[in-house]
């Protein structure tokens, strides 16, 4: 019997054998990359030790972000050089949001984590991050982050904000997170919503925990935040709000403002009425009031009522997004028998 050598990777890797590299991985890591070139090396060179004799467990799905340096081409030659990478590319920028979805499309893992190509946090404590769930103990794993960091005025804002609107406990809604396959799977796919993961997932019914997570500086390359996304991180946040709370039901907000108003518009015309009747004269401003109050009430109402219909559709929608995944997962589960 001819005896077949060991690749180069698999003695890379401790001896693993190349087909337990290509065997269907435990974990993801999805990798937003927008010019990161001077970054990627490393990462994967430290993302290879973090995974230590047991790589097939692991994959990276790194997404090229709409690059403009050499990110795409320094991808294409870590692929050849780790087998654990898969490189995906965006002929844009899309945003984050974005290459998390497709990462996640292109992703094998039950266990996905979401972290940053710009190496202010180690893979080494990738392992640290997923082990909760893997234990079975949590469903998604925040990270919050220890050291100094330019951004932590605006984010603590952020976080107090958010956990007191959502009433979400973690200290970090916005760092590295681990999480089931099944959470990705009921999230919108809204530009910046990954801000808001945690807080959709514990609305969702899954169970949340956070572990420390060093800071470090920045490899190389400048940050992607600016100033500009303070107040769009603001909107978002009130969109999401709107979203958990009124999205199944918008005739609950649209109908209870409709008649507030109604309510006032009737008060407000029988003063007018009476001011009319006993004192004998007329207040125009109060008449403009009352078809005030009668026009915009009945805009709310109307506009409750389309939400609804539009609720009714979304509903069916997510009904044959998920009878279409649970077929799906049955053909896997019955290719791989």
């Amino acid at each position: 019997m001819t005896t077949v050598p060991q690749t180069d990777a698999a003695q890379r890797f401790g001896g693993a054998t190349a087909q337990a590299i290509t065997t269907r991985p435990e974990v993801s890591i999805l990798v937003p990359a927008k010019d990161e070139a001077e970054n990627l090396p490393l990462f994967m060179e430290q993302a290879r030790a973090a995974f230590g004799s047991a790589p097939q467990r692991y994959e990276v799905v790194v997404v090229d972000d709409g690059s403009v340096d050499d990110t795409w081409a320094v991808l294409q030659r870590l692929a050849a050089q780790y087998p654990f990478l898969k490189p995906v590319r965006h002929g844009v920028r899309r945003g984050i949001a974005d290459a998390l979805r497709t990462g996640y499309l292109h992703s094998r893992g039950s266990i996905l984590v979401f972290y940053p190509a710009d190496l202010q946090y180690k893979p080494e404590d990738i392992p640290r991050l997923v082990a909760p769930i893997l234990s079975g103990e949590s469903d998604i794993v925040t990270g919050y982050k220890e050291g100094k960091y330019e951004k932590a005025f605006v984010s603590g804002i952020y976080n107090r904000m958010s956990r007191s609107l959502f009433k979400v406990t973690v200290r970090d809604l916005n760092s590295v997170k681990a999480y089931r396959r099944e959470v990705m799977d009921t999230l919108p796919n809204r530009p910046d919503w990954h801000r808001y993961m945690v807080v959709m997932a514990a609305a969702g019914g899954f169970t949340v925990s956070e572990v420390p997570v060093p800071l470090y500086p920045r490899h190389a390359g400048v940050s992607k935040f600016g100033i500009g996304r303070i107040p769009v991180g603001l909107l978002d946040m009130l969109a999401v709000w709107f979203e958990l709370r009124f999205a199944r039901k918008p005739l609950l907000l649209f109908g209870m403002a409709g008649a507030a108003l109604f309510v006032v518009g009737v008060i407000v015309g029988i003063i007018a009425i009476l001011w009319r009747v006993i004192g004998g004269v007329g207040f125009r401003p109060l008449i403009n009031l009352v078809e005030t109050c009668l026009t915009v009430g009945s805009v709310f109402f109307a506009t409750g009522l389309m939400g609804e219909l539009i609720a009714a559709q979304r509903a069916e929608l997510s009904q044959l997004a998920a009878r279409i995944e649970d077929l799906s997962r049955e053909r896997d589960t019955t290719t791989t028998r």
